[in-house]
Parts: C-alpha cells; sequence; structure tokens
C-alpha cells in the first residue's frame, strides 16, 4: 500500500501515470504490430476487425463498471486506513468479475454474427469481423479477472505490478501476432482468427502472472475464500459507483458503432480507413487516458482522508499535465497523419479517409483529456453518474443530427468528422460544469 495522501500531489500523478503511461505506449506498439499485420489481408479485413474492435467498447462498459467501483472504494478505504474494508471490497470485485466472465462469454459468442451483420454491408467483412470476435471473446471474458486484481493494485496505489504483467502481455501479443496471423514461422495463417487467437492467450498470460503475484507478494489487499460469499450490499456499493461509468462507455460504443453504420454507404475502404484512424488515435490518447487513471487513487485517498484542498489540487495539476500532453500529440499526429494511417492503409481511399479522420479529431484531443480527468475526479468522489450525463450530450448532440444527415442526398464523410468535433466541446463543458458541483457538493466535510 502506498498512501498517497501526503507528498507532493504533482509528483503522486506523474509517478503512478508514469509506468501505466509507458505500459499503454508499449500497448501501442502491440496495437500497430497487429494492424500491420492485418492491413497485409485487405480492407475488407482491417474493416471487420476495426467494425469488431469497438465491441471491446461494450465489454469495456462492464470491466470499467466493476473497475471504476473497486478503485474508489478501495481507495477510500486506503485513506481512511481501514484495511479489512478494502479486503472485502477486493473479493467482492472478484465475484462480480467471475459472473461478468460468463455473462461476456455467452453474449459474445451469441452476438457476433449479428453485431456485424449490423455494421456492414460487405460479406467479406461481416465474415472477418465475425470470425476475429469469436476467437477473441475469450480473452474478453479474462479481461474481468485482470481489471479486479489490477484495480484492487491501483486503489492502494501500487501500479509496478499491473506495469510489469502488461509489459509481458504485450510483448506475448507482439511475438504472436506475426506467428498466428501471417504464419511466420509456422507456414500456417490463420488470417483474422490469428489476431483474436493471440489476443486471448496474451490475456490468459496476464491473468495466470497477476495471480501468482496476489499469491505470493501481495500483503494488503489479498484473496480470502471466506470473503468470496456473494455480499449483496457490498455489490451494490461498488455497482453504484461503477454502473454510471459502465454506462458511459456503453455511450461510447453506440457512438462508435453509428459511425460504422453510416459511413457503410461509403464503402469497406471508407470502413477501413475509418478503422485505421480510430486504432491510430486510440493509440496516442493512451497517456492522457494513463493521467486520468491516476487520478481516480491520488483524489480518493484523499477524499477518504477527508482532506478537500488535496483533491482539488488533484485536478488542477492533471488537468494541466493531461492538457499539455494532448497538445503536443495533437501537433504530432498533425504533422505525420500520413505516415501513421499510410503504414496501414490499402489502397488511396483508406488513406485518404483515414487521414482527414485522424486530422480532423485532433482538435478534439485537448477536450478529450479534460473530459478524462473529469472522469476521474468523479470516480475519486464516488459519484460517477455526472460522467454519463456529459458523455450522454453526445448521443443528443451527435447521434440523432448525424442519422438524420446520413439520409441526406448532401450527405459526405467530412460531415461525420466536423460534427464530432463540435459535441466534444460540449461534453467537454457539460464535465466541467458538473465537475463544479460535485466538488461543492461532496467536500462539504472540509467546512
Amino acid at each position: 500500500m502506498k498512501d498517497l495522501t501526503q507528498g507532493s500531489i504533482t509528483k503522486h500523478l506523474i509517478v503512478m501515470a508514469l509506468p501505466m503511461a509507458i505500459g499503454m505506449i508499449v500497448q501501442t506498439a502491440y496495437i500497430f504490430v497487429d494492424l500491420y499485420f492485418v492491413a497485409k489481408l485487405g480492407n475488407a479485413s482491417i474493416a471487420g476487425v476495426g467494425a469488431a474492435g469497438n465491441f471491446m467498447m461494450a465489454v469495456m462498459a462492464l470491466t470499467q463498471m466493476l473497475s471504476v467501483g473497486a478503485v474508489a472504494l478501495i481507495s477510500h478505504a486506503v485513506g481512511a486506513k481501514d484495511q479489512s474494508a478494502a479486503n472485502l471490497i477486493f473479493n467482492q470485485s472478484l465475484v462480480l468479475a467471475a459472473a461478468c466472465s460468463g455473462i461476456a462469454l455467452v453474449g459474445g459468442f451469441a452476438l457476433a454474427g449479428p453485431y456485424m451483420h449490423m455494421l456492414a454491408k460487405d460479406p467479406a467483412v461481416i465474415a472477418a469481423g465475425t470470425t476475429y470476435l469469436l476467437w477473441f471473446v475469450p480473452g474478453l471474458a479474462l479481461q474481468f479477472a485482470l481489471v479486479a486484481m489490477s484495480s484492487a493494485l491501483r486503489g492502494t496505489g501500487i501500479v509496478a505490478p499491473t506495469f510489469v504483467v502488461q509489459i509481458v502481455t504485450v510483448v506475448l501479443n507482439i511475438i504472436l501476432a506475426p506467428v498466428l496471423i501471417a504464419g511466420i514461422g509456422t507456414g500456417r495463417p490463420l488470417g483474422v482468427a490469428g489476431a483474436g487467437l493471440a489476443s486471448t492467450l496474451a490475456v490468459t498470460a496476464g491473468v495466470l502472472l497477476l495471480s501468482v503475484y496476489f499469491f505470493r507478494l501481495e500483503k494488503y489487499v489479498a484473496f480470502h475464500r471466506d470473503l468470496w460469499r456473494p455480499r449483496l450490499a457490498t455489490w451494490k456499493q461498488i455497482l453504484n459507483i461503477g454502473l454510471p461509468s459502465g454506462g458511459e462507455f456503453g455511450l461510447m460504443f453506440i457512438y462508435t458503432s453509428v459511425i460504422y453504420g453510416v459511413i457503410q454507404q461509403f464503402g469497406a475502404d471508407a470502413q477501413a480507413g475509418f478503422g485505421i484512424g480510430v486504432r491510430v488515435m486510440q493509440a496516442v490518447m493512451l497517456p492522457a487516458l494513463a493521467i486520468s487513471f491516476a487520478v481516480a487513487p491520488v483524489a480518493g485517498q484523499n477524499f477518504g482522508a477527508k482532506n478537500a484542498a488535496r483533491v482539488r489540487r488533484t485536478f488542477w495539476d492533471a488537468a494541466l499535465i493531461g492538457a499539455v500532453t494532448m497538445v503536443v500529440v495533437a501537433l504530432m499526429c498533425w504533422w505525420n497523419a500520413p505516415r501513421l494511417i499510410g503504414f496501414f492503409a490499402a489502397g488511396p481511399r483508406a488513406l485518404e479517409v483515414g487521414v482527414a479522420f485522424l486530422r480532423m479529431v485532433c482538435w478534439n484531443f485537448l477536450m478529450s483529456g479534460l473530459v478524462f480527468t473529469c472522469s476521474g475526479m468523479f470516480q475519486a468522489l464516488g459519484n460517477t453518474w455526472p460522467s454519463v450525463y456529459s458523455s450522454g450530450t453526445r448521443i443528443v448532440t451527435f447521434v440523432l443530427p448525424v442519422l438524420w444527415m446520413s439520409v441526406q442526398p448532401w450527405f459526405r464523410i467530412e460531415h461525420v468528422w466536423y460534427l464530432s468535433v463540435a459535441t466534444v466541446v460540449i461534453q467537454m463543458l457539460a464535465a466541467l460544469w458538473l465537475l463544479r458541483g460535485q466538488l461543492r457538493k461532496r467536500l462539504n466535510f472540509a467546512t
């Protein structure tokens, strides 16, 4: 356990965010390696895997539900110096993880085909996406165990074990991707099925490694079988905080799925370009996401210790660090968009769409960084409903207008990107306004 209620807040944020950012940057290498070999299979494969990859957002909605609730409650318990409460929450989160894994496994296998038919018209795109999902679903199901353990460590202020495990799994994924996708060394390429299988095997290794750490090294929170009997009161605590955050990711899943759906009229090449652009965007934004992940335990422990000044300072420090990071990343993407997209795009149309998308969403990065920071603060305060409300503004201001525009004779794919930028500004303003209200309301103990 690491006490985050003392010392420099900026230092705590950087020390916690740095290993997570490095791990995420290494994960970026996997994303690019995976994308590189899938790209060699053609635009239909890229479009299919890209659309199928968005299915991960639905699973992430469930993992966030578990992660956010566990991190918030465990960090509060640590701040209040209540180790028994932290252990109870951790072990109950493991029980919830097992239940969610079963839901994800059954739901993933059942919905893979229908989901792809909803997003694509091209039979090759549908086949590629469905195949990828069927091989990746077991890995998605195992994510819950990984999230439960890593969230417990993050709530106690410890990130190094998760960082090491993440590095190992990413390296394993990078090694397996060319072997399974392209058949390098085996002569038996599995194509998109190999991409899904590589991810599943890597996640499996991560679960095993982190389990070994908990069995042998972790002392503050640990596996206790006597705490595995379901306790509905604890589940309610976790879900009250986690469900809204899960809903936030569910809205993101809807948002991205709508884009795939409305641009299918422009063909598989356009979907491929968008899929590449999204992967690149997600990769380059990971450092800012790492900062927001550090916000929750730092502010959470200080909230548990009833130190209002340090809670507020956490937001301002994280917002500044995140803003600077996002501006740098945005400039890099603007200048290097043709290279980033061109390395993976197969054909001029996919390149054109991908570059246009990435250069336009660069304008989102600063606002998105502030939204991430607000989300981390809502988690720390133990009320994540405001995140849902701010994300919900995009459903109203983006999804409904883009569905209307998509059936108009003048509709062009660029209209999607323009609307996206405008709606992120609205989301940022909503998030900041809602956070201001939450800070006033929930830090009353300082008065």
